[in-house]
C-alpha cells in the first residue's frame, strides 16, 4: 500500500548536492481563462498569478507556477499540519472560483511529490538525464519548466541560486529519486 505521508525513503547528500522530500505540502492545480478568474484568485489568495510563460510568483504563504496559458500550480511554502488536514486555500478557491463557474480547482497534494534540491551540481544532475537546456534557466530565479528527466515527466521550479524544487508524480518518485541518487554519486 502507498504511504501518502512519505513517498521517498530518506534524505541524500553527495558532495555538494542535497536532495530531500518536502512533505506534506498543499498543491492545487487551478484552471481558468477569464479575466474575472485571475482577479478572483488574486483577491482570494493575495497573490498575482504569473501570466508570462515559465515564471512564478510568491507570497508569504503560497507560490504560483505558470504551467500553461490557463493552468497554474499553487503550493504552500511551508508544510501543512498533517493532523488537521488544513486546506482552507482549496475551500476558499472552490467557493470563489468553482461554485460560480469561473474555473476549476483540483487538489494534487497526494499526486505530486516535492523534492528539494540544494547545491552547485543541481543542473549538472538534470543535464545528465534531460533534453532541456538548463544553461539560462539556472540563472533565472523563479523560472519554471515542465520537462522530462530520465523519461519521467517533471516540473522544475528554480527557487534561488543553487536551490530548486522538483515536482514528480508519486508513482515515479522512488524510481526517479533512486536514479538521481545514483547519478549524483558520479558527478
Amino acid at each position: 500500500m502507498l504511504n501518502y505521508n512519505q513517498a521517498l525513503p530518506e534524505k541524500k547528500t553527495f558532495q555538494d548536492l542535497h536532495m530531500e522530500e518536502i512533505k506534506p505540502i498543499m498543491k492545487l492545480i487551478i484552471r481558468g481563462k477569464k479575466r474575472e478568474f485571475i482577479s478572483a484568485v488574486g483577491k482570494s489568495l493575495n497573490i498575482l498569478l504569473p501570466t508570462e510563460s515559465n515564471t512564478s510568483t510568491q507570497s508569504d504563504k503560497l507560490t504560483a507556477l505558470w504551467l500553461s496559458p490557463d493552468e497554474w500550480m499553487i503550493f504552500s511554502n511551508e508544510p501543512v499540519d498533517e493532523n488537521t488536514n488544513n486546506y482552507e486555500t482549496e475551500e476558499l478557491l472552490k467557493n470563489k472560483i468553482s461554485k460560480i463557474n469561473l474555473g476549476a480547482i483540483t487538489d494534487v497534494s497526494d499526486q505530486f511529490v516535492t523534492i528539494k534540491l540544494k547545491g552547485d551540481k543541481i543542473y549538472e544532475l538534470f543535464q545528465t538525464g534531460s533534453p532541456f537546456n538548463f544553461n539560462d534557466f539556472k540563472y533565472k530565479k523563479g523560472a519554471v519548466t515542465q520537462t522530462i528527466l530520465q523519461k519521467i515527466d517533471i516540473i522544475v521550479h528554480n527557487q534561488d541560486k543553487n536551490v530548486a524544487n522538483l515536482f514528480v508524480r508519486r508513482s515515479f518518485s522512488q524510481h526517479l529519486f533512486s536514479w538521481m541518487s545514483d547519478a549524483a554519486s558520479r558527478l
